[in-house]
């Protein structure tokens, strides 16, 4: 079964969500309010309707509730000014309670119904206290979310070895998995430090490119194995994954790079010899 769906996210560069968007007219770039599974909130619409299978829906597809209004947008803007305080107040109990946690955001639901706050930590952590403190403190129902270490980097930003701002917290709105096999077909340094990112994890731009390095080494002869160039036959010394150039070393000990299209396998040359050699 199809439905329509319109595209919804809550945080700047945050998951892309589904919702019926109930016949209204919803624009790219509109703000809406919706039920989640935490509460009403406000998203930004970044992708307009269109259709889905059942199968390429995750979960129970919830209604948009209205385009948010002058008033929706104004208890927004207030419980967000708000959270300072919050921070500043759950930071005092957690160090009270000596809790092991890292404390990372908060944010409460459009209706102030729920408070919900982020955190960190190596294990597990007893928060009940932390938690009834809390709900005496704000007089709110209250969640503590532990999250990740690629998340926790999500929420608090930062500049990545490149120089520029994170990628997980400037445009990646989910999270795709990298594999110390990627760095290897990159030709990275396979020191910790030089391909984790300020999560301690893998870069996530490994992956970017990765894909071009998988087509593009098909392309390419591998390392040590011997070609025919225009100068004659010779050993593969390097290879330039993204130029599509090779450094062969030929009979006379010289070096010399050749573009890929230039060069042809042994192996390949020799059955073309054999073919010509057929045909006369």
């Amino acid at each position: 079964m199809e439905n329509k769906v319109i595209g919804i996210r809550f945080k700047q560069a945050g998951k892309k969500y589904y919702f019926d968007p109930k016949n209204l007219e919803l624009p790219f770039g509109l703000r809406v309010v919706v039920e989640t599974v935490r509460g009403l909130e406000i998203g930004e619409v970044i992708e307009e309707v269109k259709t889905l299978d059942d199968t390429d829906l995750h979960a129970t597809l919830k209604p948009v509730i209205r385009i948010a209004t002058d008033k929706d947008l104004s208890k927004r803007h207030r419980n967000q000014e708000d959270i300072p305080n919050v921070m500043s107040v759950c930071k005092y109990f957690i160090k009270k309670h000596k809790l092991q946690m890292k404390l990372l955001d908060a944010e409460y639901m459009l209706d102030r119904s729920k408070l919900v706050v982020y955190f960190t930590a190596e294990g597990r952590v007893d928060f009940r206290e932390l938690v009834k403190d809390l709900a005496n403190e704000f007089h709110v129902r209250i969640e503590l979310r532990q999250v990740g270490a690629r998340d926790g980097a999500k929420f608090i930003g930062g500049i990545g070895p490149c120089g520029y701002l994170l990628c997980c917290n400037t445009f990646l709105g989910e999270f795709e998995s990298v594999s110390i096999r990627m760095a290897k077909n990159q030709n990275l340094s396979l020191n910790p430090t030089n391909i984790s990112g300020l999560c301690g994890k893998l870069l996530c731009c490994i992956r970017y490119e990765n894909e071009t390095y998988i087509n593009n080494r098909k392309e390419l002869p591998k390392m040590m194995s011997q070609v025919e160039t225009p100068d004659g036959k010779g050993t593969v010394i390097s290879v330039n994954v993204l130029e599509m150039r090779v450094k062969v070393r030929l009979a006379e000990n010289t070096i010399q790079e050749f573009d890929v299209n230039e060069l042809i396998d042994i192996e390949e040359y020799d059955a073309l010899e054999h073919v010509n050699e057929k045909d006369d």
